[in-house]
């Protein structure tokens, strides 16, 4: 991992900004988890507990995504489909907005529907490039940005610092490098330190602090980072995909993909024609 992720550099990027403890329920969760064999009962009497979380987890079970023909009302059932590790990403993703303001909030419907979609992006490339965890790729796409509501809760005026940066990203510009120059500090390092405070994997966490960075990693020919690379090349992939640069950073091209491009598909061996047609049939499977 870089340097720049030293402890004291975390401590000035975090100055102001609380991460959000994991709830209880999480961590009652992670224990029947590390279990030989979770238990789904357990693990739905928990949900249920929670309405927010109950009602959090059937919108995602019932959303076109998972293309099912029947609607389903009982958490027992979508324990059952979703299965424990999608569970519980998905209760780390509820408890950040439990931490925000009712307005806060609203700036942010967009940004978690553009995580929801780019998460299931994630997962139908990594299955289509053959990644050997999808599920994974599904977490780093729900998680990899969750940075950004602790930069609202903080810097009211956020949103609109993260349009110029997507405005200014380039070959000489990173969105981050924006973000560092008027808040000294950006989501990305934010939504690391969150990922590692929830304990997910460390090399997620280390994706997610990189994220703006694809084009060093990229440009880097050594055999290093084989993993990173390919996280990030689904995650990059995705977040174009789902036209990330719109909706985030009301920009109409997505500057930050023009420089990456070439590098990302020769890495995962896809051609641009071969990465058209697989963002049209995403883009069908996601509306």
């Amino acid at each position: 991992m870089s340097q720049e992720l030293s402890a004291e550099y975390i401590q000035q990027v975090l100055q102001g900004i609380s991460v959000p403890p994991q709830p209880q329920i999480m961590v009652d969760l992670q224990m029947e988890q590390v279990m030989p064999s979770p238990d789904l009962k357990a693990i739905a009497k928990l949900i249920s507990q929670d309405p927010g979380l109950a009602g959090a987890l059937l919108k995602l079970v019932n959303s076109p995504s998972f293309g099912l023909s029947n609607r389903i009302a009982s958490i027992q059932q979508a324990v059952n489909l979703l299965g424990c590790n999608t569970v519980i990403n998905l209760i780390n993703a509820q408890s950040i907005r439990g931490e925000l303001t009712d307005e806060a909030i609203v700036t942010l419907n967009r940004f978690w529907d553009s995580a929801q979609d780019v998460a299931v992006a994630c997962l139908i490339l990594a299955k289509h490039i053959g990644y050997h965890s999808p599920d994974e790729a599904y977490t780093l796409g729900l998680f990899h940005n969750c940075g950004i509501p602790l930069m609202i809760k903080r810097f009211p005026n956020y949103m609109s610092v993260l349009e110029q940066a997507y405005a200014e990203a380039g070959d000489e510009c990173r969105v981050v490098d924006t973000e560092n120059r008027l808040l000294n500090t950006n989501h990305a390092v934010v939504g690391y330190y969150t990922a590692k405070s929830w304990r997910l994997p460390l090399h997620l966490c280390e994706a997610i602090a990189s994220h703006h960075n694809a084009l060093a990693i990229f440009a880097d020919e050594s055999g290093r980072d084989a993993q990173l690379k390919t996280l990030l090349a689904i995650l990059k992939m995705a977040e174009h995909v789902c036209s990330s640069h719109r909706v985030l950073g009301a920009q109409q091209q997505d500057h930050e993909w023009l420089c990456i491009e070439q590098f990302v598909l020769e890495y995962v061996g896809l051609s641009e024609y071969d990465f058209e047609n697989l963002r049209e049939s995403i883009r069908d499977q996601n509306h």
